[in-house]
């Protein structure tokens, strides 16, 4: 009895560290998935230690030669960021508070991020390889400052704290093996952390072609844009590794089916911002 009751206090102080919050407004493409973030990780707490990560790639990036070298590329990045960030606040009010900065790190990898609190990362790869018009690079950028709005990384390790806490509670109490509790988070990645990655992406689409739209940039680009990934990562199956980008933002007929629908949405918010 004293065991089972240790148990359900485990369990209810676990379920008392998480709480339903959203995020960001929904925005014209109608993002309101309600989200379960834990109370043991703030936004704050989560926001300080990114920007110490965001450091430590910069001073990284740049003991290696690789920061900021082309003064072009740079002002470019930085003009188009400083079109989108102001449209954050239709998503959260806060969000242009950030402390945002953004910076260009020389690398062949076709990549870029926002870690949370708007720490902004683009790969001269990204440039240079597809050719990018400003309207897909607003659109990659507002795909990634999107998952920053969004917390999406804040969420992610919510879940695996939580996820964490159960099965430490279970092994300590029923002495499960450790080749157990590991199977028991293989099919929680399974059957809650994928999932949750394919709606993450989702919803930076979404919300990343209303804030171009929103930017003066053309919505419809981001179409344009994974296009352009597709080709690119057909090329490079045939004799190399596929592009960074595409390996945690996997790029098919059914995605871009639902760009071109939500790009529509936005529209009239484009050509809105193009007449002002």
């Amino acid at each position: 009895m004293i065991r089972k009751a240790w148990i359900g206090i485990s369990v209810l102080a676990t379920l008392a560290g998480c709480q339903t919050v959203q995020t960001t407004n929904s925005g014209v493409v109608g993002v309101d998935r309600p989200q379960t973030m834990s109370t043991l990780v703030s936004t704050e707490k989560f926001n300080r230690d990114a920007a110490d990560a965001y450091r430590k790639a910069l001073q990284e990036a740049s003991k290696k030669g690789q920061l900021n070298q082309d003064p072009a590329q740079v002002e470019r990045v930085r003009r188009i960021a400083n079109r989108l960030i102001p449209n954050t606040a239709a998503f959260r009010t806060d969000a242009r508070a950030w402390n945002w900065e953004m910076n260009v790190i020389s690398s062949n990898e076709v990549n870029a991020w926002c870690m949370p609190g708007g720490k902004i990362a683009v790969y001269t790869g990204l440039l240079v390889r597809l050719k990018l018009t400003d309207d897909e690079l607003a659109a990659v950028m507002g795909h990634e400052i999107s998952h920053a709005l969004r917390e999406h990384s804040r969420e992610r390790y919510s879940n695996a704290v939580t996820q964490g806490l159960f099965i430490d509670i279970l092994g300590a109490v029923t002495g499960v093996s450790a080749v157990t509790q590991q199977a028991g988070q293989t099919f929680l990645d399974l059957t809650v952390n994928l999932p949750h990655s394919r709606a993450d992406e989702t919803e930076a689409d979404r919300i990343g072609v209303e804030l171009a739209a929103r930017s003066g940039y053309d919505p419809h680009a981001a179409v344009s844009l994974w296009q352009k990934m597709a080709q690119l990562s057909g090329g490079q199956s045939r004799g190399g590794k596929p592009p960074q980008f595409l390996s945690t933002h996997p790029s098919d007929e059914a995605r871009m089916a639902d760009l071109r629908i939500y790009a529509e949405k936005v529209v009239p918010l484009y050509e809105s911002a193009r007449n002002r």
